[in-house]
């Protein structure tokens, strides 16, 4: 027997660990169905459960779990990702709680003790994802770091390098000065900050009282200046290019040089050039050949020694005493130094108030700076090209298909990769070096001294590169290292390339597009063939969720309160195709009753001795109401399967919402009621044969996306052994022939309910007050299936007689249409017609000034503009909701005529 209510938290552990236990979830390479592969995108092994995860798991689970329902042999790839500087931020936490550093340990111990916080602590998040469901091959977890990838890591490195594809060169990145490390754009974020625009002169060699004004927000790289830039037409500097200036402090002089990257409508339209600490001056360098002098070191603290011996050429511009006492000062100090020394020479004209955009490191939050340094680099436009193509023959498909063009205009105009990083944790890369400084790139240190003692004739000491490689090198992989290559495994053969990969748009480039790269160039061949981007999950009020904001969610807290079925449900009603999602508590407790109305319609089922029928044929069924119902759930396993093949997640978990609660719960099992208990003993058993049939494929409609109350419930009801819903078929269409007579009656039978109801409802008709209803103009149809089911539509509709109208209308009656008949209900004797009208006019002057109000501030062009697009949004949803309760208040005031 059914409890009064589903026990959450008891059952999800009890049948997450029975499916883990029995191998439910494993991929079987010897089944006969066709594979269908997901790859998870590996979350770093210190993550938690937050809701981007929520959102992206549920999708692939719902995909996986109807995939395996119908059939196919599922993989999805469960692993996590070794995370280089979160991980080792997390660590030297820890050591810096115990009195000691990474440095103090060295690079082995410190390694050790990585290894052992991951055993120890690391993995959290794959506990949480089965907290959420999600019903991943466990048995085939991988790690990034495990010896399996390590080996796919080092044959890809040594094939691109011996194929010319990585190099080394010196260039500009984002370093971090913090972990002294390169960084990827994906680990970098812009905050707002306030802050001040320098303006300096900048003398121009020659003259006495010529100068170049600059601006500037970064007055302590102005010792690595190498040029001035002007654009080429602008008449205030032609005269001056190919001339120099004097620069202030150090008295080095540098060119005045004509290049596009200056703008004439921005300041003095004269801009200063430090090719080793700007993205864009490092480019303007390179097309002018310019110097590129670093005067910041790995920590950010201020370094002179690029500069040389031409520190001062011009001394009498400045005090050579002052410029050495820059040296290690950290680049804040030696901002306000150098201001200071700027004002005292003359040569500060402005300081003017200025927002910035400061880039800032993801993981410990220092001030990222661009820096010239020597790293790896891959080779990302050669890789490119076939990814590109790859789209653009269709053999890969982005859904929404919109997002090709982000795709497409990265990968057109991409750079260089810098796969190297400077940290200890990660893949170290496979290079050693000769004293000589030549490298030997192998795949172990015996490769390389073997290389050495062929070019040296004799065996030559060989030192490590100590650097590892980005991230995302691996995680580039990741579609077919965690199938056993490099090796020819059957495991590779079958389950690449991989069906569908579900993401985030923030890592097109960063992971997308690499894994696609990568593949092509190793497998031959794509990963994936669809690419289902999904939104951000956003706050009820369409905002993003940050920390600072305090409006995000924590999915574990949902989980605890209103369980698995209801957050996986509420995420999938949310998530359409192309959108963000409106999310917060509120909506999942929503859905929670979602969940209840299923178990409670499960347990009036039992209350009414509705049993699996081995063997039942819905075919034969003969009552209009079976015949429809019948007919209503063929709707919705077509509306859901369409759905999922096209990711339509919310039609899909519409289909099933309205056909549960709308047509099989308010309609069909109330219309059943005295069905089940009347005299006519063989319709009440059809329809028990055909309720439980409807439940059965109610419950594996809703199996990928509510695995928990539905297993439950399709044990209780006998379909089948504890734990095996999710190996059940996915439900088919049944087509019973003749069926479109008791189809047309019983959707006639809703809709005349449904008509009553509401003019009930708009007049203010109490629910203990029946009322008779008069049909004009009704035909014999009609008027017969009025009479069939007149004990129905008295107890549904409150109603106490349905007659054809005979005469005029009564005075005092509402009146409303089904099909060719008016439904007329006399209302004198029932309500105070006069106050009806005159409330029923205040709600609708209240409704129209509110309409007002709203279309007026849309009408504002500069709330339009300046307005947060969630806010806009929100207003024009609420104009909608109140146009739609304005007419519903006009149609009441109509039918009192």
């Amino acid at each position: 027997m059914l409890s009064k209510t589903f026990q959450t938290t008891e059952t999800e552990s009890r049948l997450y660990s029975l499916w883990e236990t029995e191998g439910s979830f494993a991929a079987d390479p010897g089944s006969p169905g066709a594979p269908y592969t997901i790859m998870i995108p590996p979350p770093n092994v210190t993550g938690t459960l937050h809701m981007g995860h929520a959102l992206t798991m549920t999708m692939q689970d719902t995909l996986i779990r109807w995939r395996r329902m119908q059939g196919r042999d599922t993989l999805w790839q469960p692993g996590t990702d070794h995370a280089g500087i979160a991980t080792q931020l997390v660590v030297e936490r820890k050591l810096a709680t115990e009195g000691t550093t990474r440095q103090q340990l060295g690079r082995s111990t410190f390694l050790e003790r990585v290894w052992e916080w991951k055993a120890e602590s690391g993995n959290g998040i794959t506990k949480q994802l089965r907290r959420l469901g999600s019903s991943l091959d466990w048995s085939r977890e991988r790690f990034t770091m495990d010896e399996g990838l390590s080996r796919s890591v080092r044959e890809v490195f040594v094939t691109l390098f011996r194929e010319k594809l990585i190099y080394r060169d010196r260039r500009l990145v984002n370093w971090d000065p913090h972990f002294r490390t390169a960084i990827s754009d994906l680990e970098v974020g812009n905050k707002e900050m306030r802050g001040h625009l320098w303006h300096i002169r900048y003398p121009v060699e020659g003259t006495e009282d010529q100068f170049i004004t600059v601006a500037t927000t970064r007055p302590e790289t102005m010792l690595g200046d190498t040029a001035v830039a002007v654009h080429p037409e602008d008449e205030r500097y032609t005269a001056l290019i190919g001339k120099s200036v004097i620069l202030p402090l150090t008295g080095r002089r540098i060119p005045i040089i004509a290049d596009t990257y200056s703008d004439p409508e921005k300041g003095t339209g004269a801009v200063k050039i430090t090719p080793a600490h700007d993205f864009n001056d490092f480019e303007v360098g390179k097309r002018h050949a310019l110097p590129m002098i670093s005067v910041l070191d790995e920590g950010a603290a201020i370094t002179l020694a690029e500069i040389g011996d031409d520190l001062h050429a011009v001394t009498d511009l400045a005090d050579p005493a002052f410029t050495r006492t820059l040296e290690g000062q950290s680049r804040e100090d030696a901002r306000k130094a150098i201001v200071a020394e700027l004002d005292r020479l003359g040569f500060l004209v402005e300081v003017e108030a200025h927002t910035n955009q400061i880039p800032h490191a993801e993981r410990g939050g220092a001030v990222v700076e661009p820096r010239l340094t020597t790293q790896w680099y891959c080779d990302a436009a050669t890789l490119a090209g076939p990814a590109i193509e790859a789209v653009e023959n269709g053999k890969v498909t982005f859904v929404p298909k919109q997002w090709e063009n982000t795709f497409f205009a990265w990968m057109r105009d991409i750079q260089p990769w810098c796969i190297s990083r400077q940290l200890w944790w990660g893949h170290q890369i496979p290079a050693w070096y000769a004293p000589d400084g030549t490298v030997f790139v192998g795949y172990d240190e015996a490769d390389a001294q073997a290389q050495a003692t062929a070019h040296y004739g004799e065996t030559t000491d060989l030192t490590r590169d100590e650097d590892v490689l980005d991230t995302w090198f691996s995680s580039a992989l990741w579609p077919f290292s965690t199938l056993g290559w490099p090796d020819k495994t059957p495991e590779l053969d079958r389950y690449y390339p991989t069906d569908v990969l579900v993401t985030g748009f923030d890592i097109i480039f960063f992971w997308v597009a690499r894994m696609m790269m990568m593949g092509l160039h190793f497998m031959k061949d794509v990963p994936f063939h669809t690419v289902f981007i999904h939104g951000l999950v956003r706050d009820e009020r369409g905002q993003k969720m940050s920390k600072s904001k305090g409006n995000g969610i924590d999915p574990l807290d949902l989980l605890d309160q209103y369980g698995a079925d209801a957050t996986r449900f509420t995420i999938c009603a949310l998530t359409g195709v192309g959108r963000d999602l409106k999310f917060g508590p509120k909506r999942v407790e929503d859905h929670r009753a979602f969940v209840t109305k299923l178990w409670n319609a499960a347990r009036f089922c039992e209350m009414n001795e509705v049993k699996a029928v081995p063997g039942f044929d819905p075919a034969k069924a003969e009552n209009p109401l079976s015949l429809w119902i019948i007919h209503e759930t063929t709707n919705a396993v077509e509306d859901a399967t369409k759905a999922l093949e096209a990711f339509r997640f919310d039609d899909y978990a519409g289909a099933c919402y309205r056909f549960v609660w709308n047509r099989f719960c308010d309609w069909y099992l109330e219309l059943s009621k005295p069905l089940f208990t009347g005299e006519d003993t063989k319709v009440a058993d059809e329809l028990r044969a055909v309720t439980a049939w409807v439940l059965d494929t109610i419950l594996r409609l809703l199996q990928p996306v509510m695995p928990f109350v539905t297993d439950t419930l399709w044990h209780e009801f006998g379909f089948g052994p504890e734990g095996r819903l999710m190996t059940a078929a996915w439900p088919q269409p049944v087509t019973i022939p003749g069926t479109e007579v008791a189809v047309a009656e019983i959707d006639w039978l809703t809709r005349f309910i449904s008509e009553i109801r509401t003019v009930r409802s708009e007049m203010n008709v109490p629910p203990s007050r029946l009322a008779p209803v008069l049909l004009k103009d009704a035909s014999t149809t009609t008027m017969d299936r009025a009479k069939r089911w007149a004990e129905t539509i008295g107890r549904m509709a409150r109603v106490s007689e349905v007659e054809a109208l005979t005469g005029d209308v009564p005075h005092g009656s509402a009146q409303t249409v089904v099909d060719e008949a008016t439904l007329v209900l006399p209302l004198a004797d029932l309500i105070d017609l006069d106050a009806e009208r005159a409330r029923l006019g205040k709600e609708l002057d209240k409704a129209e000034a509110e309409i007002a109000k709203t279309e007026k501030k849309l009408g504002n062009a500069d709330f339009i503009a300046r307005g947060k697009p969630e806010v806009v949004g929100e207003t024009r949803e609420r104009l909608t909701t109140q146009t739609g309760e304005r007419d519903r208040l006009k149609a009441a005031l109509s039918r009192l005529g």
